[in-house]
């Protein structure tokens, strides 16, 4: 009956302890806002060296989910991107993407994208998590134009 017991009590306490760490790899989205505000400064500070250091996921621009991404206001293209699961997006046009669910939510994220500068817009889709599942997840974007290109913080829901 102890060991029963035992076994029991060691099971709800790595349940519990898988359940924080899980928590733990998800930002909020007061973290995503900030996180943005942050890279609004820095490409007002710097464009060519923040893009770079977005891609690169340095500077604090990849912590846990939230990562930054940005894309030209003209054309669309994805000239920023810090999620290391979809790398092979930079340089394409977003306004294509579908996402898993067959939304066009590229399109969204231009639209949003084509609001004044400052002004932040919410857009809902699914996409990858950075890390090693490949699995879409839902997912909010803040995103804000900056200039001639617009870029955005997610968090996933």
């Amino acid at each position: 009956m102890t060991r029963k017991f035992m076994i029991a009590a060691a099971s709800v306490a790595a349940l519990a302890l898988s359940a924080t760490a899980f928590a733990q790899q998800s930002g909020s989205a007061d973290e995503a806002k900030t996180m943005l505000m942050k890279a609004v400064a820095a490409v007002k500070a710097d464009k060519a060296k923040a893009l770079d250091i977005f891609n690169k996921g340095e500077g604090g621009f990849l912590d846990r989910d939230h990562y930054v991404f940005c894309h030209n206001v003209g054309d669309g293209k994805i000239v920023a991107l810090g999620n290391p699961n979809a790398k092979q997006l930079l340089g394409t046009d977003a306004r294509t993407y579908k996402d898993a669910t067959g939304k066009a939510s590229g399109q969204e994220l231009y639209d949003a994208g084509q609001k004044p500068d400052g002004q932040i817009t919410e857009v809902s889709y699914t996409f990858v998590r950075p890390g090693a599942d490949k699995t879409p997840a839902a997912k909010v974007s803040l995103v804000t134009r900056i200039g001639d290109i617009y870029c955005g913080v997610g968090y996933y829901k």
